[in-house]
Order: C-alpha cells, then sequence, then structure tokens
C-alpha cells in the first residue's frame, strides 16, 4: 500500500475534515454534555502539558508508529473494510481498549473514533506526524474548552 502524500496538505479533503470535525465535537459536546470543568489547583499546567504534549506524542509512537506499522507490513493486515485497513481497526480498538487504564468505559470507547482517524492518516501519509499533529490538536482543543 504506497501513499498518495507524505505530507499533509491543506488541500486534502481528509486532512480539512479531520481539521474541521474536532471544533465540531468540542461545540456539540459542550452544548449537549454536561462537560466536567476542572479546577486550574486539581489540575495544574504540567497535567495539562503532559495531556496536550507528552501523551499524544507517546501514544502516536506506540500505537501508530510501532503496532500499526508491524501490523500493515503484514499482508493480512494490508486488508480494508469500509477503506480502513485492518491494522488500523485492530491498533484503534487496543488504543482503546489502554485507554481504560484511565478513563470509564464510554470515554475509552469513544477514543475508539479519533484513533481510527489517526490510523487512517498514518495509512494515507505512511508517516505518523500527521497523527501526532492531530492528536496535538484534539487534546489541546478539549483540554482548553475544559480547563478555562
Amino acid at each position: 500500500m504506497r501513499p498518495r502524500m507524505t505530507l499533509p496538505s491543506w488541500r486534502d479533503p481528509v486532512w480539512l475534515f479531520a481539521i474541521i470535525i474536532g471544533p465540531v465535537f468540542w461545540l456539540f459536546y459542550s452544548q449537549v454534555v454536561q462537560p466536567v470543568q476542572f479546577d486550574s489547583n486539581t489540575y495544574p499546567l504540567s497535567e495539562l502539558i503532559l495531556v496536550i504534549l507528552v501523551y499524544p506524542v507517546l501514544e502516536e509512537i506506540v500505537f501508530r508508529g510501532l503496532i500499526q506499522t508491524e501490523l500493515i507490513s503484514r499482508s493480512l493486515f494490508q486488508k480494508q473494510l469500509f477503506t480502513i485497513s485492518l491494522a488500523n481497526w485492530l491498533t484503534s480498538l487496543l488504543f482503546s481498549l489502554f485507554h481504560l487504564i484511565n478513563h470509564e468505559p464510554v470515554w475509552a470507547a469513544l477514543v475508539f473514533f479519533p484513533s481510527i482517524l489517526f490510523g487512517y492518516l498514518r495509512d494515507r501519509y505512511d508517516a505518523t506526524s500527521p497523527s501526532v499533529v492531530l492528536h496535538i490538536y484534539y487534546n489541546t482543543g478539549f483540554s482548553l474548552l475544559f480547563t478555562l
């Protein structure tokens, strides 16, 4: 499977969709769901930096850079279901299960959807950098919406 592009492009409709869907979700979530408001005393800047920068980078290195890359190198996992590689489906399932460590089951399950998008970008660009950038962007928007 050869990627069509090597770097994210603003002309790529998938990349634009990925950028736009984050704020749409944040707006929907803030209007429909009673979000948890974090008190800055219990959610210090150091924790915010971990959530916004450190966790996304580490998670993308492990899940998209190592696991998905290893799976996609095997012909079985290159097969697609609804234009998404089996490697991405399996990696996203593992990513969601991993989030059970710190999240309630509903939140861990909801993590599956952005994970599919992160994995799709990893496959599309044959690189983890787009998924890292998007993951940081999503975590930043979500965190700032509920900590400010």
